[in-house]
């Protein structure tokens, strides 16, 4: 049998070539041979060359059978095309024409890793890092390494400039030792030294230390059904042995596990942590572990396990503004709110005079507070309100006495008595408040014929008999008996008329002529509001003085609104003494206070500020 072989050139090389390379001095490429190289082997490679945007083929020349080709000879930026003809014995293919290919597309390679310590020692310090995620398009070709002092600015490069480093790490001997270095890394490539990496972590040229001592003290300050607190002192630096502490993981067991629990991942450099997310009511095991640069030391635990609960406080009253006096106009509402910290939570009792509160009043607990509401007061609900907070550590008692009034009912009757010449004694029955309040008080006005002006010659008086001294013989005497406590003042209860019948003949027939003349006039403001600064809680007064005849009606406004029914102010109006009382200031308070005063005659107003301060 004779065989005959049939040999001709070979088929055009297969694309698409596939570029392998490229920097701004550099494109690598390779494809594939025929697939069908004719019977004969390829033994060369024809390659052109086009700079795309021209109309000229550059002749590369041959190259051996490997499909594989490297361009030196382009310029950065620049795209290229390629035509490939395959080579046997037999002839030439057909052209395979390759895609566009641009040199130094991606021209510098991206930044390594920062570098990472090894170790660290008096007269050496090893580093390492890992490749950058770029190469730039072209192969590396070794690594600068540079330095920088703890507190300078300069950095200095550590490997020569015509030693490039090849490898991925390196140890630095040109170090002083106790002096603090970081280092940084950049990668080089055909085109050249690339982005420099970040920081590494500062560390001291010295030799490694040895592990730190147990801390000591650990204990627990605080605790909840969540969370709990823990504190501990450094252990001792004894060179040599153990060396100081540069950090601190604290761990937890349940009593009911075998394995800890760390609760921070990185060390912590305080003294005290705040151990989270505890369950409730469970028992937990705590210990500390102090590390440094030379490892971890042996655990520090508690001699006892811990629960998830607050730590047992005896109750403590927290808000040093409460009032152990308060003053409320019947009908308005008694509010007593106290704030309070215990541990556990405190049993809480409110108490009236000794007993058990009325089913009216409402009670109302929360975290940390505890409120005592009467919606709607009477005078039977004045007394002393006590409130007792008891727990397991102990017991801590409030009172707060609470007077219920309103403006009093005048007195009864006033007398009138001679005693001793010269002098006049009133006798007035009490007011039907008086057996109720005994806060309860009286004063006395006086007007005599020569003077058309009331003035007071007692006040706070707590009988119901008062003498006036210096009365004189030929004058006519009128007397106003007023009952006062802390809401108000009374209308007046008159007295007789006091002097000659023939004087008074005289005075009650010049009278139409002195009440034209001089009595009756308009309203004048003889003291005027001045202006007023409170702090926030406290207590507020302001007053003026009007004079008008008739009598004027007061009117209290604040920033324009009428004010006088409002339960929120106590307002009174004494022998034209005008007065307003704020018991508990707040922001709410602030604003502009105006008094208008009204008779047949005409009308006066005077303002003042109120401002507030915390």
């Amino acid at each position: 049998m004779k065989h005959i072989f049939v040999s001709d050139k070979p088929s055009s090389p297969l694309g698409p070539a596939e570029a392998t390379e490229s920097s701004a001095s550099c494109i690598e490429f390779k494809w594939r041979p025929p697939k069908d190289d004719g019977g004969s082997p390829v033994t060369n490679y024809i390659l052109e060359r086009q700079q795309v945007g021209r109309n000229t083929w550059k002749k590369m020349g041959e190259i051996p059978g490997i499909p594989v080709y490297r361009d030196i000879d382009v310029d950065r930026g620049r795209r290229y095309c390629y035509r490939i003809w395959a080579v046997n014995s037999e002839g030439t293919s057909e052209v395979m024409e390759t895609d566009e290919m641009q040199a130094g597309k991606f021209a510098f390679p991206g930044p390594p890793t920062p570098p990472k310590v090894v170790s660290a020692f008096n007269d050496c310090i090893n580093l390492s890092w890992s490749l950058p995620a770029s190469n730039g398009g072209s192969h590396l070709l070794g690594y600068i390494l540079e330095k920088r002092k703890q507190g300078s600015n300069i950095w200095t490069v550590v490997n020569a400039t015509d030693e490039i480093i090849k490898d991925k790490k390196y140890a630095v001997r040109d170090v002083v030792e106790g002096m603090e270095y970081e280092f940084r890394v950049c990668a080089i490539n055909l085109s050249g030294a690339g982005e420099y990496s970040s920081a590494s972590d500062f560390v001291f040229a010295r030799d490694p230390k040895k592990p730190p001592g147990k801390v000591t003290g650990l204990k627990v300050i605080e605790t909840s059904y969540t969370n709990m607190v823990v504190t501990w002192t450094k252990p001792e630096d004894k060179p040599g042995i153990q060396d100081e502490a540069k950090g601190y993981f604290v761990e937890i067991r349940r009593a009911d596990w075998i394995e800890w629990s760390r609760c921070n991942s990185t060390p912590i450099i305080m003294t005290s942590y705040n151990v989270k997310g505890l369950k409730s009511m469970d028992m937990y095991w705590v210990r500390v572990i102090a590390m440094n640069d030379g490892g971890e030391s042996t655990p520090e635990e508690l001699p006892n396990y811990i629960f998830a609960m607050p730590l047992p406080v005896r109750p403590r009253f927290t808000n040093s503004k409460m009032k152990s006096f308060m003053v409320v106009r019947a009908g308005n509402s008694v509010r007593i709110r106290v704030s309070f910290e215990a541990s556990p939570r405190p049993e809480i009792t409110w108490l009236k005079d000794n007993v058990p509160v009325m089913k009216h009043v409402t009670i109302s607990n929360s975290d940390g507070a505890s409120q005592l509401l009467i919606p709607t007061s009477e005078r039977s609900d004045s007394g002393i309100y006590s409130v007792l907070m008891k727990n397991i550590v102990g017991q801590e008692t409030f009172c707060t006495e609470v007077r219920v009034t309103d403006d009093p009912k005048p007195p009864g009757p006033v007398e009138l008595e001679e005693s001793v010449p010269g002098t006049v004694t009133l006798i007035w029955q009490p007011s039907p408040d008086e057996k109720r309040d005994d806060r309860l008080h009286y004063t006395v006005s006086k007007l005599d014929s020569t003077n058309h002006t009331w003035t007071t010659v007692a006040d706070r008086l707590f009988n119901n008999r008062f003498t006036v001294c210096n009365i004189l013989q030929g004058r006519e005497y009128h007397f106003r008996v007023y009952a006062k406590n802390d809401m108000g003042i009374s209308a007046p209860s008159e007295s007789p008329t006091w002097g000659m019948a023939k004087k008074k003949e005289k005075i009650v027939k010049i009278e139409p002529t002195s009440k034209d003349c001089d009595l009756r006039c308009t309203p004048t403001f003889i003291v005027l509001l001045k202006p007023q600064t409170a702090t926030v809680g406290y207590e507020c007064h302001m007053s003026c003085a009007v004079k008008g005849n008739p009598t004027p009606c007061i009117t209290w406004y604040r920033s324009h609104v009428s004010i006088n029914t409002d339960t929120n102010y106590y307002i009174s109006n004494t022998c034209g003494v005008c007065s307003l009382l704020i018991l508990r200031v707040g922001p709410k308070d602030v604003g502009e206070y105006t008094v208008v005063a009204e008779n047949s005659l005409g009308r006066a107003e005077c303002s003042t500020v109120l401002s507030v301060r915390e």
